[in-house]
């Protein structure tokens, strides 16, 4: 029961809320609010008969809504009838007002036609005055627009493009977007990159010319630039020797000139005269127009371009450095070309230093560094190259002044110049090597042209003259007059030469920014390659050559003793100009004595070269007839013609001027010497005349005919030619000779065979193998000639003795042999 009337209540919950649903959709449906699917879906569920009761309680509500619709109309009915009465009664009175309204209308048109056409006539003309005002207005924008336009026209026609171009600039930022509008400001606007494009292209046009004139005009400019220099450096010099004077300082100026008398004192008048002539000389910016450069780099700069203005003028000015850093083939021939090159240098550089410094990062000081170190390597290399080919040693002095010109003229606008002053250094080694060269021939002729011969003073002032050429002292030499010099005319040439050869060297010196003491140095050096290579080649040639004779190598020894004494005074002549006392720990010595030492010897040598020439001239005129009986009687003819000359040889050396100990001394020794050596020699070919292996037989006629010969040179030997010799010596050059042929012509072998090896032996100085090659030569005349015809037994012990002598013989020789 409890379980059913739990069921009727479900059922009766379900009924109600089924009700509830049906009304939440017809207030849906009522709202007309879409879409209706849910409350649909929510009618039609899974209850029986769902449809069938929502379609019931569907009509329940129109028969609802039916009867209030008729309630509302049945309320509202009367009040329609009374409006519908009142709308009628209206409509009479509005057609009444309509025609009422209607004859106001025509009259009132007919009233104001005549306005109208006023009305119209005040709106055309105040149109026509705002248009004006509008005209007026826009014409005042466009005129400075047209003004500038124009002023840029005119711009252009007088070349002004920098202020075109600000003008283009004004138009463009400022004029033209006020009338962007019209068309004539859109051709304005378009022409305007062209007009700059132009403008870019006339200012390159102009920069090429610019370009194409500092390259023409470079040489000017350097050779003026370099002018100017040179001038401020003589001033400057000269004002310094002022100040020294004024001081009283005596000082060696190093950029000064040679200080000899001449090149000391500079007139007021010259400096006056300088002066005047440096206010006339242009300058850089007086020849070339630099407006070129400067315009069209304003031009680029405004154009936003200048990057490429800068690359194109440094790779243009690149090629011009490359060009006139190309020297002609034919620049060393003479000065001239040197100046040129050099002028075109200074002139391309003068140009980039004004472009430095009156421009604004076209050309940077790096860049100029940059483009100077090259050209710098490259004049080196050039410089070095040509002036290789220089063999004129004042042309070199040129090339050199030139150079310390160029340095200092380049040093004055900031660029360094220390390789060119060592590259001095290097082409100073190649001056000296040209004035050896030159001083070479000088020498030679002054060798040439000397007569060998004392010099010749007839009165004193003739001495004085050739003693203020050439320091020559002698407090013993004779006042009287006349006499003669000891030396030759060559001696005071040769010392002359030498200082000039000093003062040349100097002037390389000069201006080179170095210490007294290093010129010092320098010139003390050259001297030395002076004496020691170019007058010593010259005396080592000298003496050499054929027609020099005993009597001018004689004279040549006593020139090179006084040119060795005049070292000293060289060297004093060179502390004299520049002022470094020898004294000093570093100061070279000239090596003169060595030189003329060497020569002196060279020239004894030669002297004993010639005499021994001599000896075998007459010697090679022997004719010896070696297969004869009995001697002449007398000596060789030849032998005493060559006794004769050397009696006459060496009285050329007992005449020599002995005016001093000294000379008498050297020619003396040189007389003892030649004496000594000429009988060695004499002696050595003799004996090597007896042992000739071509002399095949001997007789004893002419061993004795030979020992007349010897005898002879053994009294001249005697006789003393030579004065100072003590004894028997010059007798002892020819005792091979006496002993060999004492034991010959003695016959003594006994005693020889007897002694020999003894310190007392008779016969010492004979050697085995000279007495058995001798006595075998005897020995085949014997054979041969059979000298001992009459006397059978005599013969034949002649025969049996020499066999036995030349068997003793050969075993000594054989014993010596083994011994050594």
């Amino acid at each position: 029961m409890a379980r059913k009337s739990k069921l009727n209540l479900l059922e009766l919950y379900s009924e109600e809320n089924k009700d509830q649903i049906y009304e939440n959709v017809f207030a849906e449906i009522e709202s007309f609010e879409l879409p209706l699917g849910t409350s649909l879906r929510s009618v039609y569920d899974d209850q029986p008969n769902a449809h069938q009761r929502f379609m019931e309680k569907l009509d329940a509500c129109i028969r609802n809504h039916d009867r209030e619709i008729e309630k509302m109309c049945n309320f509202h009915h009367q009040g329609f009838v009374d409006a519908i009465t009142e709308l009628l009664k209206v409509r009479a009175d509005a057609g009444k007002l309509k025609v009422q309204v209607t004859d106001t209308n025509r009259r009132l048109q007919d009233a104001g036609k005549e306005v109208i056409a006023q009305t119209e006539e005040i709106i055309r003309c105040r149109i026509q005055q705002r248009n004006i005002t509008t005209v007026v207005e826009k014409l005042q924008l466009c005129l400075p627009v047209l003004e500038m336009y124009s002023k840029l026209k005119e711009q252009m026609n007088v070349k002004r493009y920098y202020s075109a171009l600000k003008t283009m600039e004004q138009l463009e930022n400022t004029y033209l977007p006020r009338v962007s509008q019209y068309r004539f400001c859109q051709i304005m606007i378009e022409n305007l990159p062209k007009l700059r494009e132009e403008i870019k292209e006339i200012s390159m046009s102009d920069l090429k010319d610019f370009l194409e004139s500092i390259r023409k005009h470079s040489d000017k400019i350097g050779e003026t630039a370099m002018k100017q220099a040179q001038q401020q450096k003589t001033f400057n010099t000269v004002l310094q020797k002022q100040n020294n004077v004024n001081y009283g300082k005596n000082m060696y100026v190093i950029n000064g000139r040679v200080p000899e008398p001449k090149y000391e004192i500079t007139s007021k008048r010259t400096l006056e005269e300088e002066d005047e002539h440096e206010e006339e000389v242009l300058t850089a910016h007086d020849l070339v127009d630099f407006s070129p450069v400067y315009r069209c780099l304003h031009i680029y700069s405004v154009l936003g371009d200048g990057e490429t203005f800068e690359n194109y003028y440094r790779k243009q000015r690149r090629k011009q450095a490359r060009l006139v850093l190309q020297p002609q083939s034919s620049m060393h021939e003479t000065v001239e070309g040197y100046r040129r090159y050099f002028s075109q240098i200074v002139g391309f550089f003068v140009v980039e230093d004004h472009i430095l410094h009156v421009t604004q990062g076209l050309v940077t000081r790096a860049y100029t560094d940059e483009l100077w170190n090259m050209a710098l390597s490259k004049i080196i290399a050039v410089l070095r190259t040509h002036s290789s080919y220089c063999t004129d040693p004042d042309l070199v002095l040129e090339l050199k002044n030139l150079i310390v010109v160029f340095a200092d003229t380049l040093q004055g606008y900031g660029f360094p110049v220390n390789r060119l002053f060592d590259l001095l250094f290097e082409i100073r080694d190649q001056y000296n090597e040209t004035l050896l060269k030159k001083w070479t021939g000088l020498f030679r002729d002054i060798f040439e042209a000397d007569n060998y011969s004392p010099i010749p003073v007839a009165n004193e002032e003739e001495y004085k003259i050739v003693i203020s050429k050439f320091p020559f002292q002698d407090p013993e030499l004779d006042k009287s007059f006349p006499k003669k010099l000891p030396m030759s005319q060559s001696v005071p040439q040769i010392y002359i030469q030498v200082k000039e050869f000093i003062y040349a060297s100097l002037k390389f010196s000069e201006s080179l920014h170095r210490s007294s003491t290093e010129i010092d140095d320098m010139l003390r050096k050259s001297t030395n390659l002076l004496l020691t290579r170019t007058l010593s080649s010259c005396l080592q040639n000298l003496i050499k050559k054929p027609h020099i004779g005993l009597t001018e190598l004689v004279q040549i020894i006593i020139n090179t003793t006084h040119l060795e004494q005049a070292c000293k005074y060289l060297e004093d002549f060179i502390t004299n100009i520049t002022n470094i006392s020898q004294e000093t720990v570093h100061t070279a010595r000239l090596y003169g004595l060595s030189t003329f030492k060497d020569a002196r010897h060279a020239a004894e040598g030669e002297i004993y070269t010639k005499l021994n020439q001599k000896i075998d001239e007459f010697i090679q005129l022997a004719d010896y007839d070696w297969t004869m009986s009995e001697p002449a009687g007398r000596a060789s003819g030849y032998l005493m013609d060559l006794i004769n000359f050397l009696r006459s040889t060496f009285q050329v050396f007992t005449h020599l001027p002995n005016n001093n100990n000294d000379h008498a001394a050297m020619s003396g020794k040189v007389a003892q010497t030649a004496c000594m050596s000429a009988c060695q020699h004499l002696s050595t070919t003799l004996m090597q005349m007896l042992l000739d292996s071509e002399l095949k037989q001997i007789s004893m006629g002419a061993v004795q005919q030979f020992n007349l010969d010897v005898i002879q040179c053994e009294l001249f030997a005697s006789s003393e030619p030579v004065p100072g010799f003590h004894g028997d010596t010059l007798q002892l050059a020819f005792i091979d000779l006496r002993q060999l042929l004492d034991l010959f012509m003695v016959w003594d072998w006994s005693t020889y065979l007897a002694d020999y090896g003894q310190p007392t032996s008779k016969y010492l100085r004979v050697n085995p193998s000279t007495a058995l090659t001798l006595l075998e030569k005897m020995k085949e005349t014997s054979k041969k000639n059979n000298i001992f015809a009459q006397f059978r037994k005599n013969d034949r012990d002649k025969q049996k003795l020499i066999e036995t002598v030349v068997k003793q013989l050969r075993s000594l020789v054989n014993g010596m042999s083994q011994h050594t």
